[in-house]
């Protein structure tokens, strides 16, 4: 499976999408640029629904009815993607997603079952991602068998915080660029 076909399921959902992501460090061929650019300090331009197909997608779905949701599971100390990603995410929230944050100190034991990326439509369908060992998305595969994809999301956000509210947790560790 591609992204395309992925962005396709996805302008098709009916009542809910939800992401969760677990690794350190994604490595995308459209974000290179960016993260370089955070990394020297530069300022990034906006993630905006105006400049970014894929915030629109998001935006046009929440507003159609549908909720979308993600968490990522992270461990601190926060490397430099994460710290990228953490401020990136303000894009999201404005699109209308529902951005949570789960941190493995606060729930080691739970948390830590949480290894594999998947997206989770409607609870109908999910769709595993593979990444090799520097976060290249290297496969996607669907399944209809969602109970342990609903069980893993149930977990994640019991044990996650908005966005909003991690944030000031980890200020010290951010550097603004956005």
């Amino acid at each position: 499976m591609q992204m395309d076909e992925l962005q396709r399921m996805l302008r098709k959902v009916e009542r809910s999408v939800f992401r969760l992501e677990t690794l350190r460090t994604y490595t995308a061929p459209g974000e290179v640029d960016l993260l370089r650019d955070f990394r020297a300090g530069r300022p990034l331009p906006p993630r905006t629904t105006d400049a970014d197909p894929w915030l629109r997608m998001v935006a046009d779905s929440v507003g159609a009815g549908r909720r979308w949701s993600r968490v990522h599971v992270l461990d601190r100390p926060l490397s430099d993607y994460l710290r990228f990603e953490l401020l990136g995410y303000h894009g999201n929230v404005a699109a209308g997603e529902d951005v949570r944050i789960a941190d493995r100190a606060v729930a080691p034991e739970e948390l830590g079952a949480l290894t594999h990326d998947f997206w989770l439509l409607d609870d109908a369908l999910a769709v595993k991602i593979h990444y090799d060992g520097r976060g290249r998305r290297v496969s996607m595969e669907q399944t209809s068998d969602v109970a342990a994809f609903v069980e893993q999301r149930d977990l994640a956000m019991r044990h996650s915080v908005a966005l909003r509210d991690y944030l000031p947790m980890v200020q010290h560790e951010l550097r603004r660029s956005w």
